[in-house]
């Protein structure tokens, strides 16, 4: 709390908020630049993923094409949670913390799910420490490596076209901490938002806004 030596100037309620209408400005500008940044990386190339790659799961072995889940797009996070953790990472835990839920991207075409070097034994009692939903597994091969993840963390994403798979997206960093909601995670995807106000390839399949949100509970009944 800052002292009063401190803090802000108190002004009256007519220059508190001349003052915001110029902060406003430059608000409603960043989110057109976002706007224009999403539709610059829905654009963007792919990259074909020609490896096999092995998870494992609480009901055993599972391919990349599984972590789908029957769904075109999949967000990946890359999770620090490491084999015999003492010390799981704080900030791969603030993001568990603050994933939506999943709900809200499924019914957008897209599954998110963690993947960690630690074993599906540890992340399993992990996972209902942390009072968590989201899919975890476990990487047995180079799949973190191959994907820009080596000893941090990460954000892949991934669409999937008959059997073949491609890697759209990648970020880690500071590119991971304004994430949190439905709207940030679909921003990153291929299919964006999927809503008609938005600038995409054409054929991206979109609906008019706000009318296909819901309730968390109430998709499937709507389906």
């Amino acid at each position: 709390m800052p002292t009063t030596d401190a803090h802000p100037s108190i002004v009256s309620p007519e220059k508190w908020l001349a003052e915001h209408d110029k902060l406003l400005v430059k608000e409603k500008a960043l989110t057109a630049a976002h706007d224009e940044l999403a539709a610059e990386r829905r654009r963007a190339p792919w990259s074909k993923v020609e490896k096999s790659y092995t998870f494992a799961g609480t009901n055993g072995e599972v391919r990349l094409a599984d972590l789908f889940d029957g769904r075109r797009q999949l967000i990946v996070y890359h999770h620090m949670l490491k084999p015999n953790d003492s010390s799981p990472c704080a900030g791969c835990c603030m993001v568990g913390d603050q994933i939506p839920n999943l709900a809200h991207l499924h019914a957008r075409n897209t599954s998110l799910v963690f993947v960690s070097r630690a074993p599906i034994s540890d992340i399993e009692p992990f996972k209902q420490r942390m009072n968590w939903q989201i899919p975890w597994f476990e990487t047995r091969d180079t799949f973190n490596a191959d994907h820009g993840v080596t000893n941090g963390f990460g954000i892949n994403v991934f669409y999937h076209e008959g059997s073949d798979i491609y890697r759209t997206y990648f970020t880690s960093g500071r590119g991971v901490e304004s994430l949190g909601t439905a709207w940030t995670f679909l921003d990153l995807t291929p299919l964006g938002r999927q809503e008609t106000w938005e600038e995409s390839p054409e054929g991206t399949p979109q609906t008019a806004p706000y009318q296909w949100w819901r309730l968390h509970d109430e998709y499937e009944a709507a389906s």
